[in-house]
């Protein structure tokens, strides 16, 4: 399993240890530094972006000598290169077959839409944390993906938001223009025969024509098929 930011929480009451922890936001680290210091003590790899590191130093510095920390870095911004415009890196990339693009002259927004099919050359960030838990399943290999607690409502809270209090969140400003045409693309040019994605959130915003939404009961069945 993979677990991201805060839901980390649920894993500790469960006694389950992910196999990796993702955190790529720095206000997340910040502000939650407990849930991300117990991802990484807890999970057997964390991999998190350059500013939650440096959040971790100040506020856990001990957790960074973990043997299996990985840097989590954004395609067309690896730290030490120059970045290209999202027009131009789209189009350089556009056939390459580690990712899988859009590409558009008369905007930008669609030009910074993508899917790494080889995190080793970084991640498109999707505005949310669970669109690069996706791309870190293909690049491990796996062939099916059972997406918890993806339900993309910010009114409705986290589970792990302070009781009685939910936090800002920005994916109601993202979901339109960047979050559903990240998901949209991975529907359309990575999910196949090699690599399945469902859904288990019945109440999730993402479209069923996008990602298939399963039981719990269908998901056993899947599993025992496997």
């Amino acid at each position: 399993m993979i677990a991201v930011n805060g839901s980390i929480a649920r894993f500790a009451d469960e006694g389950v240890e992910p196999l990796f922890y993702l955190c790529d936001d720095r206000g997340v680290a910040a502000r939650k530094g407990l849930a991300v210091a117990e991802g990484i003590k807890r999970s057997a790899n964390a991999a998190l972006s350059r500013s939650a590191f440096n959040e971790v130093a100040k506020q856990n510095p001990h957790l960074l000598s973990s043997a299996n920390l990985f840097l989590l870095e954004r395609v067309n911004r690896s730290s030490g290169q120059a970045a290209m415009s999202d027009r131009r890196f789209a189009w350089q990339v556009r056939n390459d077959p580690d990712y899988a693009v859009e590409w558009s002259l008369l905007r930008q927004k669609p030009n910074r839409i993508g899917f790494s099919r080889n995190m080793t050359n970084g991640y498109f960030n999707g505005r949310t944390i669970a669109y690069a838990a996706l791309q870190l399943a293909y690049h491990l290999g796996f062939g099916k993906v059972f997406l918890v607690g993806v339900d993309m409502t910010p009114e409705a809270g986290q589970f792990y938001d302070p009781k009685g209090e939910v936090v800002p969140s920005r994916l109601g400003d993202d979901y339109a223009d960047y979050i559903l045409p990240s998901f949209d693309l991975m529907a359309r040019k990575v999910v196949d025969s090699r690599f399945a994605v469902y859904n288990l959130s019945q109440k999730s915003r993402l479209p069923e024509k996008i990602i298939q939404k399963i039981s719990y009961e269908k998901l056993d069945q899947l599993l025992a098929g496997s």
